[in-house]
């Protein structure tokens, strides 16, 4: 039998999951870290952290399973975008990876948006502005902070592609990852020359091109034998994990919409070609599906909602936690008790500034309307009802740009909770289908995996055969005018009160 081992290589934890070639899992393990932040800014993390927990969840993995090595045909890869690591000649890191969440590079990155421009290039890498998450801000850091290091860098890579050339000896790259490097042209599909030249880099310095789903090499055997895997296992080459969220939903196709509410919110629309925004609010990525691109971005998601959790509510945690249940379980109980529009209560959830479209990261979090009358559930639903709003949001500027939005799939954590399915189906107008499979990323990743083996003809075939729908939400006509007076309501709380974000 021909099983797939997937790896989603996340920010704070790594997960291992083993799917046997019908898609169901046959084991899985997830091996948490913590990011060092020696600085306000600076957000980092030794390689081989990365390493050894995934060393450790594939021994857990292939002990739950009992699982013949000699069963797994291939490797998948979901992977963390923007996490840059630099090879000396050797090829062992010369440093800490930079975390795509660090921010230390913010000067280098005023600097790159000065000398080639934001529009120029968002109309070349698909980014919208230049900031200090890219790559090639954080290049530039080294470069101008680091000049010995710099000078001993032989490879500057990311994460997915560390991996697999840890595990071939094989260093290639693939388009869904490296679009946001801002040094990589997603019309032309080749480096960016000018980025290139004014980070003075080569090309020689990066992996070489490859597509998502494609075969690398089979496991080095020394690397087979630290890991417990047959030498025959192929590497295959992944994706970013929202575009492999994307595909594990069956999101592959224009029309379909996946939203992932975890910590943060991201959401994807599969386009056949580069869509450009006019008013340059949304990215445009290129996909984890060979000549196919993906509107894409992200903002403040369940976050909000965890934030909420740890501050207010220590006894919902204390009594889910003597009850064996799921403390959001409780406060989804809670919120369901609210009617909708919280009886005039409206937040923003922009606890960590606004991303698209508001993309304004000096904006905060606002909670609007409460009296006396409100109570802790009305402020639970209100943290839903405000990311359902920030959705809609989106999907009204994907529609701006002429991408058909006819259904949206859900996943994420968010999508465990049938309230916020059925509030994000009213607010959205849109039929809501959360998925069997919660782990979204690691099932992309073992479909292109299958691909790249010869175990599916094409990603269609695995999205038939993999992806199971679980639920379908439609829109309750009811909540129609409710629902549109919360969001119009948003809208307004948020631009009456951008003049005050600006004052700081």
């Amino acid at each position: 039998m021909n099983n797939i081992l997937s790896v989603d290589l996340g920010t704070t934890a790594l997960k291992i999951i083993l799917f046997r070639h019908n898609g169901t899992v046959f084991a899985k393990s997830t091996q948490e870290y913590s990011l060092l932040t020696p600085t306000t800014l600076a957000v980092e993390l030794p390689v081989e952290i990365y390493w050894n927990a995934f060393k450790k969840g594939i021994e857990e993995v292939m002990t739950k399973s009992g699982a013949d090595p000699s069963s797994i045909k291939a490797l998948g890869i979901s992977a963390q975008g923007e996490t840059l690591i630099t090879l000396g000649e050797d090829g062992q890191p010369l440093m800490n990876a930079i975390v795509w969440l660090d921010n230390r590079a913010q000067e280098e990155a005023d600097i790159l948006a000065r000398e080639f421009g934001n529009d120029k290039a968002y109309h070349i890498t698909g980014q919208v502005s230049i900031v200090p998450t890219w790559p090639a801000a954080k290049i530039f850091w080294i470069r101008r902070s680091l000049p010995d290091l710099f000078k001993k860098a032989a490879k500057f890579v990311l994460i997915e592609d560390y991996f697999i050339h840890r595990m071939t000896g094989s260093l290639v790259c693939e388009g869904s990852l490296i679009c946001s490097t801002v040094y990589w042209d997603i019309i032309k599909k080749q480096w960016w020359p000018e980025m290139l030249h004014y980070l003075k880099i080569s090309e020689g310095q990066l992996p070489e091109l490859r597509e998502s789903g494609e075969p690398v090499a089979s496991l080095k055997p020394d690397v087979a034998k630290e890991l417990g895997l047959s030498a025959d296992t192929i590497v295959c080459t992944g994706a970013l994990d929202q575009a492999c969220g994307a595909i594990g939903v069956g999101n592959i196709y224009p029309g379909v919409v996946s939203e992932n509410t975890g910590a943060a919110l991201a959401i994807c629309a599969t386009v056949e070609r580069p869509v450009f925004d006019p008013n340059q609010q949304m990215p445009c990525h290129y996909h984890g599906i060979p000549n196919t691109y993906m509107a894409h971005t992200f903002t403040t998601g369940g976050m909000a909602l965890k934030w909420y959790r740890d501050q207010f509510c220590d006894s919902e945690i204390q009594v889910a936690a003597r009850a064996g249940m799921d403390n959001y379980d409780l406060l989804s109980n809670e919120a369901a008790q609210i009617p909708p529009g919280c009886d005039g209560l409206v937040m923003l959830p922009h606890l960590q500034g606004a991303m698209a479209p508001e993309a304004n990261p000096q904006a905060k979090g606002v909670f609007y309307g409460f009296t006396l009358h409100h109570t802790k559930p009305h402020f639970i639903r209100s943290i839903m009802e405000a990311i359902a709003c920030a959705i809609r949001r989106n999907v009204n500027v994907l529609e701006d740009l002429g991408i058909e939005v006819k259904e949206i799939r859900s996943l994420g954590g968010g999508s465990r909770s049938e309230l916020w399915s059925q509030i994000k189906c009213d607010l959205i107008q849109r039929p809501v289908r959360t998925m069997e499979n919660e782990e979204a990323a690691c099932l992309g990743a073992a479909m292109l995996a299958g691909v790249a083996t010869g175990m599916f003809s094409n990603l269609p075939e695995a999205v038939q055969k993999l992806v199971v729908l679980k639920r379908r939400f439609d829109p309750n006509p009811d909540h129609f005018a409710v629902y549109t007076s919360v969001y119009n309501r948003y809208v307004d709380l948020y631009n009456s009160l951008v003049p005050l974000f600006e004052r700081g």
